[in-house]
């Protein structure tokens, strides 16, 4: 953010690039006492609108407004804002004469601003010292019905109708400590949401505007995820109230249109496949449409919100998981001397050497990356001698263990690398991988671990397994 000197008369031209009008008002919405709650709060209205500003009151308030503008305009937008319910019901307009406006935004939106700078925008130091007296047209906080409150006439042309507006409602109660309270715990999962005042007096957690039919899909598809009540309902926008705690506009998928051609179903081992990738799915890759892959896709449909509709949502999630495979380089390696092949980030990884039961491919320029397969005969007890010597040599550090019969996962990291281990018992042989990865980069050290899990094979037999073959035609039966 930015503060610009908004004087009357002013014979420098402003640095936002526009003359100073007589006429020009602002869009009274909110106060806040101290700077960083009303930089939190004015950014959270600059996510809805591009002009929000902000400038000091008396005895350490903040304003919020919308502008500056000329008044017949501000007049017409303060009408229609209202009439939308996208602005509390006593904004009013003020005069911008004289007033250090502090645009929202501002910071983030030029390339030379100082990173550092526009996250901390908000600050004590953002607002002068000198805190202006309150004057005639500018009530305090707490007394917003000042000389302009209600807006003139002379706008030129009537406001077109609003579409209508629907908002999910989630959790209300009369409470004010409790319903903050209750929507702090609600923007864990559903960041955007806000808190209203409903016409009957109660506080209610809303989330939203959308249209009709985006709101009724999503409803049914949060509730599939169980990230909402069973009683959550959609209501009107003119039902909601009064504004008490500024939410987000949500960023939702539209649904299908009611013509559209249904989009097919990926299988579900590849949808299996992606979720494990997007972290959602433990399960078996089996194909099965079993209550894990269920409740993975509901999940991945919250998280991703491309769209509620679930062939829709998973299609556009194993393209996001192409896109990545892409991106990360992977390729089919198949290592002769443990007969193993798996997909592996060759443009990371180059040979290194071949020992006994393993094959060891190290960091290829400075990547930091490393990878060990494993193979031999034995069963659960060679399997854990395998793992304990893969902690002994530190490749996965301090780890923490999940030991089944016939499978164990270690899982560990230090203050340089990730390390990522797993051993199976398949066909009386002993088989696996270690993964070691930087711990800068957590994110696709488990998309690459549940990747080559998910496709871990042996191809041929090792290089140094005996294979006898069987004789073609079988000795007879030695005679008495």
């Amino acid at each position: 953010m930015r503060r610009f000197a908004f004087v009357i008369g002013a014979a420098l031209p402003l640095s936002l690039g526009f003359a100073a009008q007589a006429e020009d008002v602002l869009i009274r919405i909110e106060a806040k006492r101290g700077a960083q709650a009303a930089a939190d709060t004015a950014r959270n209205w600059g996510a809805q609108f591009p002009d929000v500003v902000t400038f000091p009151l008396a005895d350490g308030w903040v304003g919020i407004a919308l502008g500056p503008m000329p008044r017949a305009e501000a007049a017409a937008r303060l009408e229609q804002l209202k009439q939308q319910r996208k602005v509390p019901g006593d904004s009013f307009l003020a005069a911008a004469e004289g007033r250090e406006l502090t645009r929202i935004g501002d910071a983030a939106a030029e390339p030379d601003a100082d990173p550092q700078a526009a996250a901390s925008a908000g600050n004590a130091s953002t607002f002068p010292q000198a805190q202006p007296a309150a004057t005639e047209d500018e009530p305090l906080p707490g007394d917003l019905a000042g000389a302009d409150a209600a807006p003139t006439t002379d706008a030129g042309t009537a406001a077109e109708p609003a579409p209508e507006q629907f908002f999910l409602r989630l959790e209300s109660t009369t409470d004010r400590a409790r319903a903050e309270e209750l929507l702090a715990k609600w923007r864990e999962t559903l960041p955007e949401a806000g808190l209203w005042t409903l016409p009957n007096g109660r506080l209610a957690i809303g989330f939203g505007p959308m249209d009709r039919a985006t709101g009724t899909a999503w409803l049914q598809a949060f509730r599939d995820a169980g990230a909402v009540p069973r009683d959550a309902f959609l209501a009107p926008g003119e039902e909601m109230g009064e504004i008490a705690i500024i939410g987000k506009v949500p960023d939702l998928g539209a649904p299908p249109a009611p013509d559209a051609a249904p989009v097919p179903m990926p299988p579900l081992e590849q949808i299996q496949r992606a979720l494990r990738w997007a972290g959602h799915y433990d399960g078996a890759i089996d194909g099965k449409d079993g209550p894990k892959t269920r409740a993975a896709m509901a999940e991945e449909i919250l998280r991703l919100r491309t769209s509620p509709d679930t062939a829709t949502a998973m299609t556009e999630l194993i393209r996001r998981r192409e896109a990545w495979r892409a991106e990360m380089g992977l390729a089919e390696l198949r290592d002769a001397h443990t007969g193993l092949m798996l997909p592996a980030p060759m443009e990371k990884l180059q040979f290194d050497r071949a020992e006994r039961a393993l094959s060891i491919y190290g960091p290829k320029d400075g990547s930091g990356a490393a990878l060990i397969l494993f193979s031999q005969p034995g069963g659960q007890q060679e399997m854990l001698d395998l793992t304990g010597l893969v902690t002994a040599l530190g490749w996965v550090p301090a780890p923490g263990r999940k030991v089944e019969r016939g499978s164990v996962v270690l899982d560990g990291r230090n203050q340089t690398h990730i390390g990522h281990a797993e051993g199976r018992v398949v066909d009386g042989r002993v088989q696996g991988f270690v993964l070691i990865w930087p711990v800068s980069d957590p994110e696709n050290q488990h998309r690459l671990a549940a990747e080559i899990s998910d496709s871990l094979a042996r191809f041929a037999p090792g290089a140094a397994e005996a294979q006898p073959e069987a004789p073609a035609i079988a000795p007879a039966a030695a005679q008495d």
